[in-house]
């Protein structure tokens, strides 16, 4: 089953309609909350008037952050430091608010209609303050300040040095310095953030719906903060209309809705609406950096020197400040670079606070680098193609040390052919013929331009995962999982993994996942884990049963266990197929068993995982730019991906496919653009321009790659959920350069609009 393209097992109830949302979601006099949230993006906070809006009829509650005194601030998920303590965020705004959005207050109410009425009844007293929406002037001396517990805007200062960047910059014989930006911008699900949370006062039981991505993690955090005993609360996971890194985390949303279950004793539901989403949802990205590179006449890299700015909004949330991290540990990328050093300034603004977003931190840094190489390749002269082929890492240099740490581990690839992925995209985008084309349409007018972006990711990210496989009395086999289902068919994958040991059909195994009562630990789906570490967690477990399956059965048939046979759900004796016992059969001999073992057909097994694996591949675009209008057409794109072992292809293609799509906003058109004021411009999809299939590429090429499997898990596998988005900025903007040769445009930001495209095209006519 392991490398079958089978289909997901998920789709059929997703497809019949019978999957439930967190807004289908429906309880016994269950009510509905709507958020007042600030209009201003800095001032401080006064007295709020909640008594005309708790006297309209159907309004049951009005919650502000005097009903929440004493309540802590959400913690950091991924490296927590004591430095970004003072500037969490608390549930509810207390005495000043730092960004337009942030949750004030919560009116609950019989209707959402009613709540929305009630939230234009609060009066609130705001004294406006100068916000600071730009990182770079919150840098300055005197600018606005955020956060009066903290000196000045800068929340922490990260560091990377490999060898002596500077000195060999000095010898270099060619030096190129620029400067690049990346725009902000966020995941936009299909599926707004939502849940219901109820309260049993019998029982004491809390339960919410609607929960993703780590729901053990937010369930401990949600105890912590409630002071409610963690067994007592239990999270459910529903389906999920997309994660893609911005759902799942903790908001203040995520404390609120259960805190008002309990004092109410009634359930209550809150889905956002889509201008929510924009405002107060995680955003990413946004990152200025100046960076220079040195080479050798021929072409090698002998240093690099980067220093950027992470502008990350107004609080830190769950992710720290881990995303400017993964920035400067993967910014050399596949390249030998004996000298680097990266200096990163987390810098506070007044805007919705960040987090990761599908390749957080390799979507910005290959961007960067990607450019950096194509500007060498013009400054000596050479194709760009030349430059990247000298300075690959070799395979037989792995693993390789790059230098340099994220995630609390030093960045060390652990398997890779950077060189065949790039001839395999080559070959794939036909480079030569391409080359032909373009120059042939030049002559007519036309602006081709090819351009390529190599990526190293980073995958399977620990410490571990959980898994049990049980075969119930009826003889069914049931995989519990620890990670979370967030689109990216986990269903199927785990169930192929198990059905290739136990010798039954995948769809004849049940995957429960996302159910704190029925899966007591877990780490989630996040940082392309689910194949890489919740995979080899559900293969060992399905090797534990195998073992306990074929003993009981050796018991039984009165034959050794290397004489068995397991098949189609039974264990016969090799040759005598008549002599076979069922598994419905076994799982009841099992109770209590053979002597010496544990009683029952069920085993678990926690992977660990240490140590992360870095998938790799290459981008490469085809555009056609229209000098008149600005358009940006994608003639062809091809991903060449090795992903260590593919358990379903098809997934695979389609993960990469759906990645490339976001890349593609990513780099032509998506942007959350605010004002001096701290006012967000972007709040409906008339505003933040998403891809459509009119934006994707006239033709599609995937090659997936299984050339270097890892060592680090019993299945090869790497990961597969980020590759297809983190190359896509990087391979898009050198096209654009390369078409826009004629004009010498400096192509050194995203998103490429058209209208930035026209800037690009008049700068270099009036040149």
């Amino acid at each position: 089953m392991i490398g079958a393209s089978i289909r997901r097992t998920e789709d059929r109830r997703l497809l019949t309609g019978r999957g439930k949302y967190a807004a289908d979601f429906r309880l016994p006099g269950m009510l509905h909350a709507a958020v007042l949230r600030s209009p201003h993006a800095h001032a401080r906070l006064g007295t709020i008037y909640p008594e005309a809006a708790r006297g309209l009829g159907g309004v049951v509650a009005v919650i502000t952050a005097r009903d929440l005194a004493g309540v802590g601030r959400i913690p950091v998920r991924l490296g927590p430091r004591p430095s970004l303590i003072a500037c969490l965020q608390l549930p509810l705004a207390t005495d000043k608010v730092r960004y337009v959005g942030e949750p004030v207050a919560m009116v609950i109410a019989e209707s959402r209609y009613l709540a929305e009425d009630a939230l234009e009844l609060i009066r609130a007293d705001y004294e406006p303050l100068a916000p600071v929406v730009d990182c770079r002037r919150a840098v300055e001396p005197g600018a606005p300040v955020l956060h009066e517990a903290i000196s000045g805007n800068i929340v922490d200062r990260l560091s990377t040095h490999t060898g002596d960047a500077m000195r060999a910059l000095a010898a270099a014989p060619v030096r190129v310095r620029e400067r690049f930006a990346v725009q902000r911008h966020t995941g936009v699900p299909l599926e707004t953030r939502g849940l219901v949370a109820a309260y049993d006062g019998g029982t004491r039981v809390l339960t919410i719906w609607g929960v993703a991505k780590v729901p053990h993690f937010n369930r401990r955090v949600l105890a912590d903060l409630l002071g409610h005993p963690e067994h007592l609360i239990r999270f459910v996971e529903l389906e999920v209309g997309g994660g893609f890194g911005v759902r799942g985390e903790f908001y203040p949303e995520d404390f609120v809705i259960p805190w008002a279950a309990m004092r109410l004793g009634r359930p209550i539901q809150w889905v956002e609406d889509r201008r929510e989403h924009l405002m107060a949802t995680n955003h990413s990205r946004q990152q200025f950096h100046e960076i220079e590179i040195g080479v050798s006449r021929d072409g090698a890299i002998l240093a690099l020197a980067d220093r950027f700015l992470a502008d990350l909004g107004a609080y830190i949330r769950t992710h720290g400040v881990i995303v400017p991290e993964l920035t400067a540990a993967l910014l050399p990328g596949p390249y030998r670079i004996p000298n680097y050093s990266c200096e990163v300034l987390c810098v506070l603004t007044n805007k919705t606070p960040t987090g990761t977003y599908r390749g957080p931190g390799r979507y910005e840094c290959t961007f960067v680098r990607e450019r950096l190489v194509d500007l060498v390749a013009k400054a000596l002269g050479v194709d760009p193609v030349a430059v990247r082929r000298r300075n690959f890492i070799e395979p037989d240099e792995m693993p390789y040390e790059v230098g340099g740490a994220s995630l609390g581990q030093r960045t060390v690839y652990d398997c890779g052919d950077y060189r065949s992925a790039f001839e395999t995209a080559l070959a794939a985008v036909d480079y030569k013929a391409v080359r032909a084309e373009q120059a042939a349409g030049r002559r007519d007018g036309r602006y081709l331009g090819v351009g390529v972006g190599c990526v190293v990711e980073k995958a399977g990210l620990g410490p571990w995962e959980y898994a049990r496989v049980e075969v119930d009395g009826s003889g069914h086999v049931v995989l519990y999982s620890g990670a979370a289902a967030v689109g990216q068919g986990l269903e199927t994958t785990l169930a192929q993994i198990c059905a290739q040991e136990l010798g039954v059909p995948p769809e004849a195994i049940t995957v429960i996942h996302g159910d704190s009562a029925l899966v007591p630990f877990g780490v989630g789906a996040f940082a392309s884990r689910g194949a890489s570490v919740a995979g080899p967690a559900a293969l060992e477990a399905s090797r534990k049963i195998k073992a306990k399956i074929l003993r009981v059965a050796a018991s039984l048939l009165e034959a050794h266990s290397e004489d068995l046979v397991l098949e189609d759900g039974a264990v016969s004796v090799r040759g005598v197929p008549d002599r076979a016992v069922t598994f419905r059969e076994l799982a009841r001999a099992a109770v209590p068993g053979p002597p010496g073992m544990d009683p029952g057909l069920v085993a678990t097994h926690f992977f660990e995982a240490p140590k992360m694996t870095y998938p790799y591949g290459t981008h490469a675009a085809v555009v056609e730019v229209d000098a008149e209008t600005g358009q940006v057409w994608l003639r062809k794109y091809v991903i060449a991906y090795d992903v260590g072992k593919a358990i379903n292809p098809m997934i695979v293609d389609g993960q990469l496919v759906g990645a490339l799509a976001q890349g593609i906003g990513g780099a032509l058109l998506e942007e959350l653009v605010y004002d001096e004021q701290g006012q967000l411009l972007t709040t409906t999809f008339m505003d933040y321009l998403l891809p459509t299939a009119m934006e994707m590429p006239e033709a599609t090429v995937v090659k997936i790659l299984e050339e270097t499997p890892t060592p680090l898990n019993p299945l090869g596998v790497k990961g597969a959920g980020e590759g297809g988005s983190s190359g896509v900025g990087a391979a898009i903007a050198n096209a654009v350069a390369d078409a826009l040769a004629p004009f010498e445009a400096s192509v050194t930001a995203l998103p490429l609009s058209p209208d930035r495209v026209l800037a690009l095209i008049r700068a270099g006519r009036e040149r």
